[in-house]
């Protein structure tokens, strides 16, 4: 068999896979029959079915899980795989997200946060002046922002910043930091910060939320050298 027909083979199992899909009626949770029933009700090898699998889970169309089954739909994110995601990001692609994502949760949060929550995002930024060194800030900085994800009261957007998040943790990881075993007294995110607190804390919204934007730009440009 030569790669020409090899080609056309495949695609003429996913024609028929789609042909399926198009047609059948599927139990609520959208699993697909198992491979060899599903490879003798299409009239094909068990081979050829997983080839044409393959290319509809590529396309996002349908998601695998060993030991489970073949699903119809988009992968759920509590199945995502995390270092295979951060395999696929840049740190410039994880500002992006972050920036399309957290100003929402600092605008809900300046609605929805109580008292506790704005005394602990104050302390969190003080750990954050008084870092020890990177590691400790970088800690601290984490808890500040996940503090602001949990007074949005979005549990849906909060799972969202933790998926996030530990695909962050993968991308930053080895990352050179600047120079200094801490950051200085002089850090933008100190100030940055306090905007933001004080933004949520006089349940001012759109400030929240443009203050979140402005220190995450921030960022993204100190990254890619826009700024010392």
């Amino acid at each position: 068999m030569d790669g020409t027909q090899s080609v056309k083979e495949r695609r003429d199992v996913v024609v028929v896979l789609r042909e399926f899909l198009a047609a059948v009626q599927l139990p609520e949770n959208g699993r697909l029959p198992n491979e060899r029933d599903l490879a003798d009700r299409l009239g094909i090898t068990r081979a050829e079915l997983r080839k044409g699998l393959a290319v509809l889970e590529s396309e996002g169309q349908l998601w695998r899980r060993v030991g489970t089954g073949t699903f119809v739909g988009p992968k759920p994110p509590q199945m995502l795989d995390i270092a295979e995601l951060a395999e696929r990001t840049t740190s410039l692609q994880m500002m992006r997200a972050r920036i399309a994502l957290e100003p929402e949760l600092a605008h809900l949060a300046a609605l929805n946060i109580s008292a506790a929550e704005i005394a602990e995002l104050q302390a969190l930024n003080g750990a954050c002046r008084s870092a020890k060194n990177w590691r400790e800030y970088e800690a601290y900085d984490a808890r500040f922002h996940h503090g602001i994800a949990k007074a949005a009261r979005n549990p849906v957007l909060l799972a969202m910043l933790d998926t996030l998040n530990g695909v962050r943790r993968a991308v930053t990881w080895g990352r050179p930091r600047p120079e200094g075993d801490r950051p200085s007294t002089a850090h933008h995110s100190f100030t940055d910060h306090d905007t933001i607190v004080d933004a949520i804390a006089h349940g001012e919204p759109v400030k929240a939320a443009d203050a979140m934007r402005r220190h995450l730009q921030t960022v993204e440009d100190r990254l890619v050298g826009r700024m010392p």
